[in-house]
This record gives structure tokens, sequence and C-alpha cells, in this order.
């Protein structure tokens, strides 16, 4: 299968990448910049394009038989549109090249619900606090980017991380549709389900979080790593 990936440069981009090759998958990876993509293969294509650009979204598009866009960008208090651009360029260009299947990575922040395994500090606390500051633009680029895709003639599934953090292996991993309990996910365990929805057939024309429950880090963990990390 010809699976191409945008966002492919970015830390869950080259998780699914390197799983999708191999699972023996032909990959194209998309990004803006194909001299720093680390992974190489004999059936690697690295393309470069920039999703705001419709002309090379397209021309990435062309040869897919399934797109999978982990497309993402940090946290800023300025707009963002690299969501909802980029989706309506690259499903229009899906539409126009005949390609149905897209999955694409959304958060369950996107439209913030009570976390069963959240807490106090997590449902009342940090969600509410970071969808109304840091994360506002973000979210409100994701919830535009969830419409354009459910108004798309596509064979579309929305996946809903929760807060991502790096673990070295995929585990048994969660899947609920619309709302998480869990309050992590794991890049790799994001990555794997992408690659699984690129053929399954159970949540098209769906939203469905994907939770990790094995290895998380505890709340303050998560929270100090991110601090330092903007440190």
């Amino acid at each position: 299968m010809k699976i191409v990936i945008f966002g492919a440069n970015g830390a869950t981009g080259r998780l699914l990448t390197g799983q999708a090759l191999a699972a023996g998958h032909d990959v194209a990876a998309v990004t803006r910049r194909p001299a720093d993509f680390p992974i190489t293969h004999q059936r690697l294509t690295v393309l470069p394009a920039d999703v705001h650009n419709a002309q090379s979204v397209g021309q990435a598009v062309k040869p897919a038989d399934v797109v999978l866009s982990a497309v993402g960008v940090p946290y800023t208090r300025n707009g963002v549109n690299v969501y909802s651009d980029g989706v309506r360029n690259i499903t229009q260009a899906m539409s126009q090249h005949g390609v149905k299947r897209l999955v694409v990575v959304s958060s369950s922040a996107t439209y913030p619900h009570h976390h069963a395994a959240g807490g106090f500090l997590m449902n009342h606390v940090i969600q509410p606090l970071v969808t109304a500051t840091i994360g506002r633009t973000t979210y409100a680029d994701m919830r535009r980017m969830e419409e354009l895709v459910r108004a798309s003639d596509l064979e579309w599934t929305i996946v809903r991380p929760s807060g991502l953090f790096d673990a070295a292996v995929v585990t048994k991993y969660e899947l609920h549709e619309d709302q998480a309990p869990g309050i992590f996910t794991s890049r790799a365990d994001l990555a794997a389900c992408l690659l699984e929805e690129a053929t399954d057939r159970q949540f098209v024309h769906k939203a469905v979080a994907v939770t990790t429950s094995e290895g998380v880090p505890t709340l303050f963990q998560l929270l100090r790593r991110e601090a330092l990390r903007k440190a």
C-alpha cells in the first residue's frame, strides 16, 4: 500500500514513517525540510511540500492509496491556521485524484470533556486553563479542521490523542469513540493507531480517542517535562 504522511518530520510523523516501513508499506514522507529528514529506506520517498501550498500538496497526494496527517505546531497565542489550511488542501487534492482514505490527528482537548482518569486537577484546573489560554488558537483551528474533514466526501477518521509523551514501544492502547477516559497517549501508540486506521473500517466517518495506560508518566512529570522543554 502507498501511504502518504503529512507532518512526517514531527515526533509522531517520524515514528509513523518507521512503523509503516516496518509493516511493508511504500511511504511518501511529506515535509517542508526534506534535507533534515533522518530516515532512509528503499521504499521511502521524501517529498518537499508545504501544506499551505495547494499545488505541492496535490503533487504529494497524487500517488496515494491512503493519506495520514500528523501535522502539528507548538502552542502559540498567535493565530493558527496550519490545521485548517492543510486539511483543506489535502481533502481537495484527494478528491481531485480519487484518493478516499484519510486519517488525521486532532486532540482530545479540541472539544474538552471530563476524563474519567483525570481527577479534579486535570478536569477542573489544567484542561480549562490550557484550552482558554496557550492552547486557545490551536484548538480553535483544530475544530475548523475537523469541520472541513466531516464536510468532505472522503472515508475519513479523526484521531484524538490526549497528553502526549515519549515511549520506547507500542502498548495495548485503547480506542474510544468521541471521548477519552484517559489523559495520556504515547507518541508510539498514536503512530500505531494512525497506521491501524489506514486499513481498519470500524471508525470510518467517526472521531476516535486513543489513550495509553501502560508506562504513563504522572501528571506532575508531564507538566515538568513540558515546562523544561519550553524553557
